[in-house]
Protein backbone atom coordinates (compact mmCIF):
# COMPACT_ATOMS: atom_id res chain seq x y z
CA UNK A 1 0.00 0.00 0.00
CA UNK A 2 1.26 3.37 -0.96
CA UNK A 3 0.88 6.00 2.05
CA UNK A 4 1.63 9.85 1.50
CA UNK A 5 1.73 12.34 3.97
CA UNK A 6 1.15 15.60 3.39
CA UNK A 7 4.49 17.31 3.18
CA UNK A 8 5.22 19.18 6.61
CA UNK A 9 7.28 21.48 8.18
CA UNK A 10 9.49 20.19 10.41
CA UNK A 11 12.22 21.44 13.04
CA UNK A 12 15.30 19.35 12.39
CA UNK A 13 18.78 20.21 12.17
CA UNK A 14 21.52 18.75 10.26
CA UNK A 15 24.49 18.05 12.63
CA UNK A 16 26.99 15.72 10.51
CA UNK A 17 27.65 13.84 7.64
CA UNK A 18 29.20 10.68 6.41
CA UNK A 19 30.79 11.31 2.73
CA UNK A 20 32.07 8.16 0.52
CA UNK A 21 34.07 9.02 -2.47
CA UNK A 22 34.88 7.02 -5.28
CA UNK A 23 38.43 7.02 -7.31
CA UNK A 24 40.38 7.99 -4.17
CA UNK A 25 43.90 6.25 -4.93
CA UNK A 26 45.99 8.16 -2.73
CA UNK A 27 46.04 10.98 0.40
CA UNK A 28 46.69 13.70 -2.39
CA UNK A 29 43.12 12.99 -3.59
CA UNK A 30 41.71 13.12 -0.10
CA UNK A 31 43.63 16.19 0.33
CA UNK A 32 41.60 17.26 -2.79
CA UNK A 33 38.24 16.41 -1.14
CA UNK A 34 38.95 17.90 2.19
CA UNK A 35 40.02 21.05 0.68
CA UNK A 36 36.93 21.78 -2.22
CA UNK A 37 34.49 20.78 1.05
CA UNK A 38 35.83 23.03 3.07
CA UNK A 39 35.52 26.13 0.73
CA UNK A 40 31.22 25.74 1.41
CA UNK A 41 30.05 28.12 3.87
CA UNK A 42 27.81 25.87 5.80
CA UNK A 43 30.88 23.30 6.84
CA UNK A 44 32.24 23.48 10.04
CA UNK A 45 34.90 20.95 9.82
CA UNK A 46 36.19 18.34 7.42
CA UNK A 47 37.76 15.07 8.65
CA UNK A 48 39.09 12.59 6.24
CA UNK A 49 39.82 8.99 6.75
CA UNK A 50 42.11 7.49 3.85
CA UNK A 51 41.82 4.19 4.78
CA UNK A 52 37.56 3.84 3.71
CA UNK A 53 37.40 6.89 1.54
CA UNK A 54 35.07 8.49 3.25
CA UNK A 55 34.74 12.10 5.07
CA UNK A 56 33.30 13.02 8.35
CA UNK A 57 31.70 17.02 7.93
CA UNK A 58 30.63 18.91 10.62
CA UNK A 59 28.51 21.77 9.61
CA UNK A 60 27.81 25.09 11.24
CA UNK A 61 24.96 25.23 14.11
CA UNK A 62 21.39 27.04 12.06
CA UNK A 63 22.87 27.27 8.87
CA UNK A 64 21.20 25.61 5.64
CA UNK A 65 22.80 22.55 4.49
CA UNK A 66 22.79 22.02 0.70
CA UNK A 67 23.44 18.31 0.10
CA UNK A 68 24.18 18.78 -3.75
CA UNK A 69 26.51 21.82 -3.14
CA UNK A 70 28.49 19.25 -1.05
CA UNK A 71 28.23 16.23 -4.37
CA UNK A 72 29.47 19.12 -6.96
CA UNK A 73 32.65 20.11 -4.42
CA UNK A 74 33.38 16.42 -4.79
CA UNK A 75 32.97 16.45 -8.28
CA UNK A 76 34.96 19.81 -9.26
CA UNK A 77 37.93 17.75 -7.49
CA UNK A 78 37.43 15.02 -9.66
CA UNK A 79 36.33 12.27 -7.44
CA UNK A 80 32.44 11.23 -7.45
CA UNK A 81 29.99 10.48 -4.30
CA UNK A 82 29.66 6.68 -3.56
CA UNK A 83 27.33 7.56 -0.66
CA UNK A 84 26.09 9.96 1.72
CA UNK A 85 24.81 9.89 5.14
CA UNK A 86 23.33 12.93 7.24
CA UNK A 87 22.84 12.92 10.98
CA UNK A 88 19.20 14.77 11.84
CA UNK A 89 18.27 16.23 15.01
CA UNK A 90 14.20 15.94 15.14
CA UNK A 91 12.06 17.36 17.11
CA UNK A 92 8.70 14.72 17.23
CA UNK A 93 8.51 14.54 13.06
CA UNK A 94 6.08 11.82 12.06
CA UNK A 95 7.20 9.93 8.64
CA UNK A 96 6.19 7.38 6.70
CA UNK A 97 7.04 5.38 3.30
CA UNK A 98 6.58 7.46 0.26
CA UNK A 99 5.72 10.74 2.57
CA UNK A 100 7.59 13.72 2.14
CA UNK A 101 8.92 16.27 4.50
CA UNK A 102 9.83 19.80 4.50
CA UNK A 103 12.43 20.81 7.10
CA UNK A 104 15.52 23.84 7.03
CA UNK A 105 13.95 24.94 3.46
CA UNK A 106 15.11 21.32 2.05
CA UNK A 107 12.24 18.72 1.18
CA UNK A 108 12.70 15.27 1.36
CA UNK A 109 10.94 12.05 0.52
CA UNK A 110 10.82 9.23 2.32
CA UNK A 111 11.45 5.60 1.05
CA UNK A 112 11.27 2.05 2.67
CA UNK A 113 10.83 3.36 6.00
CA UNK A 114 8.11 2.36 8.41
CA UNK A 115 5.67 4.73 9.98
CA UNK A 116 7.45 6.55 13.01
CA UNK A 117 7.76 9.71 14.77
CA UNK A 118 11.65 10.73 14.94
CA UNK A 119 12.83 12.42 18.06
CA UNK A 120 16.57 13.17 18.21
CA UNK A 121 19.38 12.15 16.23
CA UNK A 122 18.73 9.97 13.35
CA UNK A 123 20.94 9.18 10.40
CA UNK A 124 19.21 9.41 7.11
CA UNK A 125 21.14 7.87 4.06
CA UNK A 126 20.53 9.88 0.56
CA UNK A 127 19.38 7.66 -2.19
CA UNK A 128 19.56 10.46 -4.95
CA UNK A 129 21.33 9.91 -8.19
CA UNK A 130 24.50 11.15 -7.69
CA UNK A 131 25.04 9.51 -4.24
CA UNK A 132 24.78 5.44 -4.81
CA UNK A 133 25.69 4.05 -7.44
CA UNK A 134 23.44 3.62 -11.00
CA UNK A 135 22.38 -0.27 -9.71
CA UNK A 136 20.99 1.06 -6.31
CA UNK A 137 19.57 3.95 -7.81
CA UNK A 138 17.43 1.90 -10.40
CA UNK A 139 16.36 -0.93 -7.60
CA UNK A 140 15.06 2.16 -5.36
CA UNK A 141 13.13 3.29 -8.34
CA UNK A 142 10.27 0.52 -7.77
CA UNK A 143 9.95 2.18 -4.12
CA UNK A 144 7.87 4.48 -5.25
CA UNK A 145 5.70 5.36 -8.43
CA UNK A 146 6.11 9.20 -7.59
CA UNK A 147 8.24 10.50 -10.85
CA UNK A 148 10.05 12.80 -8.45
CA UNK A 149 12.74 10.02 -7.63
CA UNK A 150 14.03 10.16 -10.80
CA UNK A 151 13.49 14.00 -11.47
CA UNK A 152 14.54 15.30 -8.31
CA UNK A 153 12.06 18.14 -8.44
CA UNK A 154 8.49 17.92 -7.03
CA UNK A 155 5.85 17.04 -9.30
CA UNK A 156 2.07 18.46 -9.11
CA UNK A 157 0.89 16.20 -6.43
CA UNK A 158 3.47 17.96 -4.04
CA UNK A 159 1.56 21.45 -4.83
CA UNK A 160 -1.66 20.86 -3.19
CA UNK A 161 0.88 20.45 -0.18
CA UNK A 162 1.74 24.19 -0.52
CA UNK A 163 4.97 22.66 -2.09
CA UNK A 164 6.01 24.44 -5.06
CA UNK A 165 6.04 22.36 -8.38
CA UNK A 166 9.89 21.89 -9.51
CA UNK A 167 11.12 22.23 -5.56
CA UNK A 168 14.21 19.91 -5.22
CA UNK A 169 13.72 16.65 -3.51
CA UNK A 170 16.18 14.32 -1.73
CA UNK A 171 14.76 10.96 -1.48
CA UNK A 172 16.26 9.43 1.74
CA UNK A 173 15.76 6.39 4.03
CA UNK A 174 16.75 5.45 7.83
Amino acid sequence: MLLFSSAMYAHAQVVNATLQASGLTCSMCSNAINKSLRTLDFVDKVTANIKNSTFEITFKPNTQVDFDKLKNKVEDAGFFVAGLTAVFNFNKVNISSDSHVQQNGALFHFLNTPTQTLDGNTSIKLLDKGFVSAKTFKQNNKLTSMKCYTTGKAEACCTKEGVKEGTRIYHVTI
